[in-house]
């Protein structure tokens, strides 16, 4: 989009239509002391193919995922996307800023949206889902504080293997409404949640218990143990899933959740230096439809008995009084959601499933060649795509190495914990080939011997 600047001719009749003669009227309000009294220190102006060219060369000095083999993940995966996906959202019926305030005149949109919701409530195995949140962990943060409205109880449940940046944006969330996070530790042999306590001393009082799966080691929990518990003493449970992994693993709903929430980046959406992204919401009951943050989209007829797409139930985030709204979500990520659809539907179950597969047997492939070059695996649970390795080295050092040999090492958990210092977070999807894995071991063997 280019920009086009006023004339001469549109300036002066602007400052006509105001009652004002020049720009130095205009402005007259402010000091003259504060004013700069010479031109800004900028480069001169470059004609359009100088400014492409200088923006691709600065482009260009980043590394892309085209260029370099990742085994990097905490968060953000590198999966394959079908052309179709760019194709069709970048549609300009698609490609927009924001959804009109009369709604219900974008019917593809909407649409589009109760597509998501529909294909995100089945993965899930949930009854229903919003139109989308902004990305998986304020989605969480919605779910913690929705928990603590409909329980009428102020203590959060997270476990310390929950991801370190969804666990900021959590505490931040409830911090301000007096809610308590308590952090459950982790068991340092196998990587899941451990509860300190007995059951009863533990989820007397919690408004929910989270549980993230895989968790942030990559550890596959067992969430029906914890969905069990946390009903049985009065909590809802709360799943942040990764949604790659429902291809094989049993559904949230069939695990008992209540709430489910997740962050669809590998869903059809690049990694993108980390966004945006687009996180999911779904739900079990009536009761709990009703305090669903975000927008939700229904399905109706009109008086001509035609169907059609409408934003229905109350918004959470509006209120004549601002302290009686139960959500700071009032907007979503409906291009991101979009392709999410797309990519679901393009992908379709038996496809989802293939990736799943991939994921695991490939990151199982990697562990056994990392342990025969006397790289351990960390935690003995079991593990899904990513997992944490453990050796007598300088991780942040190596991982530069490995960057000259054309290789996007993983996260250096000492970054993190210090207690985890010898450790990294490797992630493998389905675009990675066993050559690659075989080259990035030779490498890495080199480097710690």
């Amino acid at each position: 989009m280019r920009y086009i600047p006023i004339t001469e001719k549109d300036e002066k009749e602007m400052l006509a239509s105001i009652g004002v003669n020049s720009i130095e009227e205009l402005f007259s309000e402010i000091p003259e002391n504060l004013k700069m009294k010479k031109e800004l220190p900028l480069p001169k102006a470059l004609a359009e193919a100088q400014l492409k060219k200088h923006l691709t060369a600065l482009s260009n000095q980043n590394a892309n995922l085209d260029e370099l083999v990742s085994f990097l993940g905490a968060g953000a995966y590198e999966h394959f996307i079908p052309s179709i996906v760019d194709h069709l959202s970048s549609r300009g019926e698609f490609l927009t800023a924001y959804t009109p305030y009369q709604a219900e005149v974008s019917q593809g949109v909407l649409q589009s949206i109760f597509e998501f919701q529909t294909m995100i409530a089945e993965l899930t195995g949930m009854e229903a889902a919003n139109a989308s949140m902004y990305d998986g962990a304020t989605a969480l943060a919605e779910a913690a504080l929705m928990a603590c409205n409909v329980t009428r109880r102020n203590t959060v449940l997270i476990p310390k293997s929950l991801h370190p940046e969804w666990q900021e944006v959590v505490t931040l969330y409830l911090e301000s409404q007096n809610i308590e996070v308590v952090v459950l530790p982790y068991d340092l042999d196998s990587g899941s949640l451990k509860l300190p306590k007995g059951p009863e001393e533990v989820f007397k009082s919690a408004a929910c218990l989270v549980v993230q799966q895989p968790n942030f080691f990559g550890v596959i929990e067992d969430a029906e143990y914890y969905a069990e518990q946390i009903h049985q003493h009065g909590g809802l449970f709360v799943m942040a899933v990764d949604p790659i992994t429902l291809g094989l693993l049993k559904s949230p709903g069939e695990c008992g959740a209540d709430i489910v929430v997740g962050d669809a980046q590998a869903l059809g959406n690049p990694v993108s230096f980390g966004g945006p992204s687009v996180g999911f919401f779904a739900i079990k009951g009536s009761k709990l439809l009703r305090r669903m943050p975000g927008r939700i989209v229904g399905i109706t007829e009109d008086a001509d008995g035609d169907r059609g797409f409408v934003l229905t139930l109350q918004t959470r985030e509006q209120h004549i009084r601002r302290e009686k709204a139960t959500s700071n979500i009032c907007s979503n990520q409906a291009l991101m959601a979009l392709r999410t659809t797309i990519y679901l539907s393009v992908v379709g179950k038996q496809g989802l499933k293939d990736v799943s597969y991939q994921c695991l047997q490939k990151a199982a492939y990697l562990r056994k060649k990392l342990e025969e070059i006397g790289v351990r695996v960390r935690f003995s649970g079991p593990v899904f795509r990513e997992f944490v390795a453990e050796a007598q080295a300088d991780w942040i050092a190596i991982n530069e190495k490995l960057l000259e040999k054309g290789f996007l090492g993983g996260l250096p958990l000492v970054m993190l914990d210090p207690s985890l210092k010898n450790c990294v977070l490797l992630a493998v999807s389905e675009t990675r080939t066993k050559e690659e894995i075989d080259a990035f071991v030779a490498v890495l063997g080199g480097m710690i011997k």
